[in-house]
């Protein structure tokens, strides 16, 4: 071995060793937290789990002009502490440009005007150069972005990026919005570590898990050659504290999280493998520990899917079904543990359609309803030329306590 070669290993395994001992105490650090599980007003009673929901508003969110292709759609509710809140309800985040990978492909965004009751004109967020003038090095290509609102309500975007080696070398670069809707670069997610031998394509595909200390969950995966998921522990700043394994299998990937109690999470993962059935993985202790679980009842023909736990007791699920594939997209619901599933159709397309890629949150009725259930929201890859959305609103409803005489 020559000696700039044997220097050039010491130092790559020096990196690798700092980055491992970094992430070995911040995992030590950082023991379970809670998450935080939907509820009902407080002044109400009880529910039953109810997963009877019904659309109240469809269509596409506006796209930049001129631009023919966009994919990969992230939500996120504006909290009451962002200065937004009043106007706007929700943003919608997707990439867009000629071509998926495309050199000129940029990230958008949308807000979601409450007096207007529609979707304002899009603004591109993010691009290939800032993101790579702000990191020091070269960016080629930018794709997948996930929103998220830490505890003082300042909206956080995660978002794939690459240099050189293209996809099979991508990482998640972290964002922290500056002001409303501006975002600046915090740093790349320090993964390095954790990349398995010939396996270094890291990505972001699905809203995080929020967690009771404010922080929150973001599941990540590994796409080239293994396929799996994990979990990144972020603290209530959006700082990364720990990264966990969440399944032992080898062709499962985008993860998504829902909580049915603080302490009790399932991972439900797009399926890579002949078996296309939904993957799922549990764990009883906040994420401390996980556990395969097999699969669902529900099929998947390796396309990302979408969970989401209710505030009605439930569990929903959008998802395309392997025997048609992405020209269909399924929402089925589970009100019970276990888990047991009725499906109906959302969108129902012929062969060449592609309705993919969907995204589930909940948003409030409106800025002061205390005694109605949010909406869910979702979103997903029209046509691959734009985004689509549904406001879905739950059949039953909270009604007010009587008070005391």
């Amino acid at each position: 071995m020559k000696t700039p070669t044997r220097l050039g290993f010491a130092l790559l395994l020096c990196v690798t060793l700092c980055d491992v001992a970094w992430r070995w105490q911040s995992s030590a650090s950082a023991g379970p937290v809670m998450a935080v599980i939907p509820t009902d007003s407080p002044s109400a009673p009880p529910l039953s789990a109810c997963t009877d929901y019904r659309v109240v508003r469809e269509g596409l969110i506006p796209m930049p002009e001129g631009v023919p292709a966009a994919h990969a759609s992230s939500l996120v509710a504006l909290p009451q502490a962002h200065p937004l809140h009043t106007d706007k309800a929700l943003a919608a985040f997707w990439f867009a440009g000629t071509r998926e990978s495309g050199a000129d492909v940029q990230i958008a965004s949308s807000t979601f005007d409450r007096t207007r009751n529609a979707w304002d004109a899009p603004q591109w967020v993010v691009n290939r150069h800032t993101v790579g003038h702000d990191l020091g090095i070269q960016i080629r290509r930018i794709g997948n972005p996930v929103a998220w609102a830490d505890a003082t309500g300042r909206l956080h975007l995660f978002v794939v990026a690459t240099g050189l080696g293209g996809w099979a070398a991508s990482r998640v670069v972290h964002l922290r919005e500056q002001a409303p809707m501006q975002f600046k670069v915090v740093r790349t997610l320090p993964l390095t570590a954790l990349v398995p031998a010939f396996n270094t394509s890291t990505l972001v595909r699905t809203v995080p898990l929020s967690l009771a200390d404010g922080g929150a969950v973001l599941p990540l995966y590994f796409e080239i050659g293994i396929k799996y998921g994990v979990a990144v522990r972020l603290n209530a700043e959006g700082e990364m504290q720990s990264i966990t394994r969440i399944t032992q299998r080898r062709e499962v990937l985008q993860p998504t999280l829902v909580a049915h109690s603080p302490t009790h999470w399932s991972a439900f993962m797009r399926d890579y493998s002949p078996t296309e059935m939904v993957a799922h993985t549990e764990t009883f202790d906040a994420g401390a520990h996980w556990q395969d679980a097999g699969n669902l009842a529900l099929s998947n023909p390796g396309a990302s899917i979408a969970a989401l736990r209710l505030s009605t007791g439930g569990v929903m699920l959008a998802h395309n079904p392997a025997d048609r594939g992405r020209e269909v997209l399924l929402l089925s619901t589970s009100a019970n543990q276990p888990l047991s599933w009725t499906t109906r159709t959302l969108v129902d397309g012929v062969k060449a359609d592609e309705y993919s890629y969907p995204t589930l949150i909940e948003v409030p009725q409106g800025l002061v309803a205390p005694f109605t259930l949010p909406d869910v929201w979702l979103s997903y890859t029209h046509m691959r030329q734009a985004i689509a959305f549904k406001q879905m609103r739950p059949s039953c409803s909270v009604a007010p306590t009587r008070s005391a005489s």
